[in-house]
């Protein structure tokens, strides 16, 4: 090797080596910096909201109080509109995305894959408010007149699970509020299935069906175990959208502080939508400390939640060693 390529070489290793030390300190610099606006925003909510938190303590969390006139705040009904209204959007949109995803991955015409997702990935383009006027001025008057008296007749005469089919036939409420979020989250659930779904590898789905495994069977043995983690994620993403969406929320659940009955046709209150309809007219003190302590509830639901998914992909992927 000659002296001029000898330095050359030398040349190139040092820009390698300088390339990658800026590489792996901006990397390092992003990664703290997430963790520094993450705990900000921590301490920032709970130091706006500590007066409401001295005041009133733990049991602002079970309270269903909540007059700002007279000062008395409590989160119950905020905290139980969200986490039931989000089930109800991942009951209806968790067996819907899945069937979207089989049938794009598995039973659709070639011809019909690629228009019949673009149009499903277009409904996550939609505004979320245009979901909550469609709600309020289509969906809500027509469910109330048909589907309502339908449910409470039918399902409403179940021992036990009738409680939650009685009620007056308004068209708002809980359970309108979480069709329209699981119509909200179905492209987004429906989406990342279809994508994790397509990269099982094709031997192993040609394997399968050489063994005279049906469509089904290959699915539930083979897609599905193979893609659990993405599958996972989908209904997580899903589920965050569903906890945090405000507008389309604040107009159909009726925005009421009011819980005589469990009933899912009765209006009811969410955590963001007490937020869009009081932050803006609140005063300064404690009305405006409760507030956000409620977004600090809902930042920590959110944090149990994924944290939650976590644990359990980790325990999953423990019993497939387990199983090996």
């Amino acid at each position: 090797m000659s002296h001029d390529d000898a330095q050359s070489l030398r040349q190139n290793q040092k820009r390698l080596c300088y390339g990658d030390f800026l590489f792996f300190n901006a990397s390092r610099f992003f990664a703290a910096l997430t963790l520094v606006t993450l705990i900000g925003i921590i301490l920032s909510l709970v130091v706006s909201a500590w007066p409401s938190i001295e005041k009133f303590g733990l049991s602002f969390l079970w309270t269903s109080d909540w007059n700002p006139p007279a000062q008395k705040f409590g989160a119950l009904i905020p905290i139980y509109g969200t986490l039931v209204t989000s089930v109800i959007a991942l009951v209806i949109a968790v067996p819907v995305s899945f069937g979207i995803a089989l049938f794009l991955t598995e039973l659709s015409p070639l011809w019909l894959r690629r228009p019949l997702g673009t149009a499903i990935e277009l409904l996550a383009a939609i505004p979320s408010i245009v979901y909550g006027m469609w709600g309020l001025l289509i969906f809500a008057p027509i469910f109330g007149q048909y589907a309502q008296p339908f449910l409470s007749s039918t399902l409403g005469q179940i021992p036990g699970l009738g409680v939650l089919f009685k009620g007056a036939p308004m068209g708002i409420g809980l359970l309108s509020a979480g069709i329209i979020l699981a119509i909200m989250i179905i492209p987004f659930i429906a989406s990342v299935m279809r994508d994790v779904f397509e990269v099982t590898p094709v031997l192993l789905r040609e394997t399968a069906f050489g063994l005279g495994a049906t469509t089904w069977e290959v699915v539930w043995h083979v897609v599905l175990p193979y893609t659990k983690v993405g599958v996972i994620g989908g209904i997580m993403l899903g589920l965050g959208r569903a906890l945090g969406e405000t507008m389309a929320v604040t107009f159909v659940i009726g925005n009421t502080n009011f819980l005589n009955d469990i009933s899912l046709f009765l209006p009811g209150n969410s955590i963001t939508s007490a937020l869009a309809n009081e932050f803006q007219e609140a005063g300064s003190g404690l009305h405006t400390a409760a507030l956000i302590e409620l977004g600090l509830i809902l930042f920590l639901i959110t944090f149990i939640v994924l944290a939650a998914s976590k644990l359990l992909l980790i325990r999953l992927s423990g019993r497939e060693g387990e199983k090996t």
